[in-house]
This record gives structure tokens, sequence and C-alpha cells, in this order.
């Protein structure tokens, strides 16, 4: 009977039940009648047969390395193949066929899904479960860290409302940060069994700077204390310098972040008013510094100037009485009192060097992102620089190199034609009447005045040499820097300076070079003309520095042509860092 009814259902086994009741068979002999029924009752059961089916499917997906991500970062990879393949559009037909089809945000968005999938993204992340206790009781930890050459990455202070020694700050990718024990907010109670109540920061730092191999810190864990956020993905470029040496206000000299202005730096906290958290775009790899924030660095500038008016200016502590597992730090300004800024507003430009608005814009920090060039569509090109200092004929040169690629718009003016100027070829010559009906209509995208006569760039004129897949040049006075630089535009600034004023003399004497400064262009350059163009191009970089994409120096003029090809090239194929507010 037993037989039969194994035979009946036998089909719907499992292979592998199948050839255990087999074996049950062949035992029937050395096993008791009830055995065998228990091993019977257990071998046909439909949960048992649904699990072995369940297990065998799990363990086929598992082998089945199709079902599985390669990877978690196509996104990055795709981009970083852009970059890569954006060197050679202008080379081969596939480069720029997968170029185009890269920068496809359908294709973007489904990498982007797969990541997320691929990273576990879409999984909720549930808080920690709190910590129970009772009104009088506290969680204590001991935490242990080798002490190296590398500092601790941490900052301490004391708890104005119970003088208590607390963490103060966490470096992002210190050791400290590293170890994942240490919280912001968690009270220190002993440093190497060392009870450190009653102490002061400084104190606590004596006995850190005094231990040697391992430390030891005893701490109360801080129960109200921030749940652990994710990096920062903010980017901005550096509009000043800054060397943590000579900064007396910062908490940490050894965990500063020094950097020069332009370069790029990756935001990863900004947890603290006053410092943020940050490392350079180029060193993707390492712990994060400590950078002055941008209401901080705002306010020192106004401190700065203010001073021209003060003697004497008192500065209150930002951490009140803080110190660091680095070093000892003085106090630092108010927050407070910080400035967030001054508003800007339209002007006209003055070709008499009037620049003492723009002195009055505090430069800081700029969001950026990379800009990622588009086929057929080309970022204007503008050369900023001093009178006299050779921009003219670069652009001159750069249109006589390409002149179906390479354009410039013919600018507006109010002044008389002279002689051997060709109206619309020069300039194009209407009343003052029209040129300020057409400001008021908001039809140039900059203007001036220069000797009592106005002067302008139609933006319909330069929108029209981009429509035409054109390459636009621009050499505008440097105050229009401010009215060029838009999201709709997004050009490509680049500073022609001169060079030492020994160089500046001997070049453009061997040159001949005739003064921009006698309308007749009758007669050399002057050694005060020269002293003058110097000047004018250090107010420039003083004021605008900070918005040039490149620099060239226009010591040999072949030279420097050579410097701006390439770097219209690169302006026009490479991914190059722009203002969020251009690509968002």
């Amino acid at each position: 009977m037993m037989t039969a009814a194994l035979m009946t259902s036998e089909a719907n086994w499992d292979p592998t039940l199948s050839k255990l009741v087999n074996s049950l068979k062949e035992t029937e002999s050395l096993s008791s009648q009830q055995e065998m029924d228990f091993l019977q009752t257990l071998l046909e059961s439909k949960e048992l047969n649904a699990l072995v089916n369940v297990h065998s499917k799990v363990a086929k997906i598992r082998k089945d390395d199709r079902l599985a991500p390669l990877m978690s970062s196509s996104l990055q990879v795709a981009l970083e193949v852009l970059e890569q393949v954006s060197q050679r559009c202008h080379i081969s037909p596939i480069s720029k066929e997968i170029f185009t089809l890269l920068q496809k945000p359908h294709l973007q968005s489904l990498l982007c899904a797969h990541d997320a999938i691929a990273q576990k993204d879409f999984c909720p992340h549930l808080p920690e479960i709190p910590v129970e206790l009772d009104e009088d009781e506290e969680t204590i930890k001991i935490v242990q860290l080798v002490k190296s050459n590398e500092p601790l990455g941490a900052t301490i202070k004391t708890d104005e409302d119970t003088g208590k020694i607390i963490i103060a700050r966490i470096m992002h990718g210190g050791a400290a940060d590293r170890s994942g024990l240490i919280h912001v907010g968690d009270e220190v109670i002993e440093v190497n069994g060392i009870n450190v109540e009653g102490k002061t920061p400084n104190d606590v730092l004596t006995i850190l700077q005094n231990s040697e191999g391992t430390i030891y810190f005893k701490l109360i864990l801080n129960n109200v204390s921030k749940m652990g956020q994710r990096e920062s993905k903010v980017r901005v470029r550096a509009h000043f310098d800054y060397d943590p040496e000579n900064d007396p206000y910062i908490p940490c000299k050894e965990a500063g972040l020094g950097f020069v202005r332009g370069e790029i730096l990756h935001i990863v906290s900004q947890d603290d008013p006053c410092w943020w958290q940050a490392r350079k775009e180029t060193e993707r790899t390492g712990g994060a510094g400590l950078i002055p924030s941008r209401p901080l660095q705002e306010r020192r500038i106004m401190h700065e100037r203010s001073q021209k008016y003060k003697d004497d200016s008192k500065t209150q502590s930002v951490e009140g009485s803080c110190a660091s597992i680095c070093s000892t730090p003085p106090s630092s300004p108010n927050p407070n009192n910080m400035c967030h800024g001054i508003k800007t507003k339209k002007i006209m430009y003055d070709l008499d060097e009037n620049d003492d608005f723009d002195r009055e814009m505090i430069a800081t920090y700029e969001d950026v992102c990379k800009l990622y060039p588009k086929s057929g569509v080309f970022r204007p090109l503008v050369l900023i620089g001093a009178p006299g200092v050779g921009r003219n004929e670069l652009k001159r040169r750069l249109a006589a190199m390409d002149s179906e690629k390479y354009r410039s718009p013919v600018p507006y003016t109010t002044r008389p034609i002279r002689h051997g100027e060709v109206a619309g070829r020069e300039y194009i010559f209407v009343s003052r009447e029209k040129v300020e009906a057409d400001i008021a209509d908001g039809k140039f995208i900059e203007f001036g005045k220069y000797k009592g006569h106005l002067y302008g760039t139609s933006g319909e004129s330069v929108r029209c040499i981009i429509n035409a897949g054109c390459v636009c040049i621009l050499s505008p006075h440097y105050q229009a820097i401010k009215a060029l630089r838009t999201p709709q535009l997004k050009p490509f600034i680049i500073h022609i300076k001169p060079p030492s004023f020994e160089r500046l003399k001997e070049s453009r004497t061997a040159l001949r070079a005739r003064s921009t400064f006698d309308e007749t262009n009758s007669r050399g350059f002057t050694d005060e003309e020269l002293q003058d163009m110097i000047k004018s191009a250090e107010r420039i970089d003083y004021l605008y520095g900070h918005f040039f994409d490149e620099e060239i120096v226009n010591d040999d003029l072949a030279t420097a042509f050579e410097q701006l090809v390439l770097c219209a090239e690169r302006a026009e194929t490479e991914p190059l860092w722009a203002p969020s507010s251009w690509v968002h």
C-alpha cells in the first residue's frame, strides 16, 4: 500500500525527495513500521515540498550571476567616460555619437536608478534604537584610539551651561570619524584614566600631547546626538586665498585646509555655522579640513574694511572656551554679527576706471558643478584686459584663423565715424537717442560710456552668432563681466595680462606697437602708459580675478595666441567647472 501511494504522487515531488523515498524503500527491513510511517508522512507533506522548491529557486538565483549588479557606480563611470570621450569628439565620429548618447537625460536617469537599486538606497533608513535610561542613569562608553602622526580629528569645548568638557566637532575622514565611536555632544569624563572634571579644554589638550601609543577616552553618550548624515555633494570655487597657519581664529590649525583662489573645494559638512569641513576636489582621499564658512568670511572682509575707519575693534569668541585635540585655538569673531553680503545693482560702467561699486563686492565661495559641452553650441569667449594689452589683436588673429567659426559682433557707438572706418565693420554708428532707447529696452548685454560717447553690444547679435553654430568672441570693458556672466550666455572668460614692465617695454618696442591711448596711432607707448597698463591689470585681477576661467600673459604675441587657441578648444570639448545656476 505504501509503495502504491508513493508511486501515484511521485511525479509531483522534488527530484531530491524522490531519491530519499527510494532510499527509504531500501531500508524498510532495517526500520520499524512506526519510523517508516513518520518518514513517509514527512516526505509526502506539502509543506516540506514547498520549502524545498523555494530553497531550490533561491539557490538557482544565487548561482545566476546575470541577476547580480556588476557595479553600483555606473553613472559615475559614465560621467568619467563622457569626460574622456569629450576630448576626442572633434576627431572620431564614434566618439561624438557616444558623447551625445551619454548626455541623454533618460540614459543618465536609468543609470542613476540602477545605482540606487544596486546600493539599496531604496531601503528606508531606520533610526537607531533609543536607549531607555532611568532619570539618574547615564550610558558610559570607553573608546580606544591609537595615537599616530595623523591628528585624531576632533575638537572639544566647555559646555556653557554645565561647564563640562564635550566633543565639539568630528572631522570627516579623520581617525575619530573612522572609528565611529565618538560623536558630537559626547561628554568627556576621563582621558587615559585622568579625570577631566573641572579642567579646561587646554588642560585636556596637554594630557593628550603627553600621551603615547594608545589613548583611552571615557565618554558619556550623547542621547540627543544627530543621526549620521550623508556626505554633502556641494562643490565650490574659492574666491580668495586661505592659509590656516596665519588664521588666529581657527579652532585647530593642524585641522585647517589651505587653498588658493580658483581651487575647487568639496564641502563635506556645513553643520557648523562658522567652520565648514572640506577637501580639495583634486584630493579625493584622506580626511577633510576646516575652512571658514561663507558667513564668517564675509564678516571678516567687512571687518577688515571697517578697520580703515576704526583704530580699535574687539571681537568675541565664536566657541567660547574651546580647544582641539590638535592644538590650542584663540577666540574667533562673533557669528551673531555676521554680514550676509551687499546687494548688487545694475550700473552703466564707465571707461574712466570708476570701480568704487565693484570694490564693495564680497567674494568668498561660489557653488559650482561640471558644465558639459553640447554639440553645435559653443560658449562665448570673453577676453578681458587692460587697454593696450593686446586683446583686440588676439581676437583678430583667432577670427582670421577660421572666419567661419570665430566671429565677433559689431558694437554700437554714438561717436562720429572717423577717417578710414566703414560703417558696420568697426562699429555700427547710431544716434544717442537710439542707443539710450535700446538700453532702456534691455537690448544690450553690455554697454558703457567713454569720453562722453556711448558704446554697447547688442544681445541679439551675440545670439545670432551662437545660434549659427559659431564661437562668439567678445573683448568688452572689464566692468561688463557682471552683465555678461549669466546662465544664458555661459561665457568662458580669459584675462589677458601684461608681463613685467621690462618685458612689456621690450616686446612692444620690438613689435613697434602703436599706442592705443593716441587716437591717431602715430606713436609708441610711453613708459607712463605701460605702467598704467600694469596697474590696471592688477586692479582688474583684484576686483574680478575670481571670475576668470583662464589667464594668459601676453609676453610674446605668438605664444599668447597659441594659448588662446588651446583655451578655445578646452571650452569647446572639455567638461569645465561653472556656476551651478548655469547647469540646474
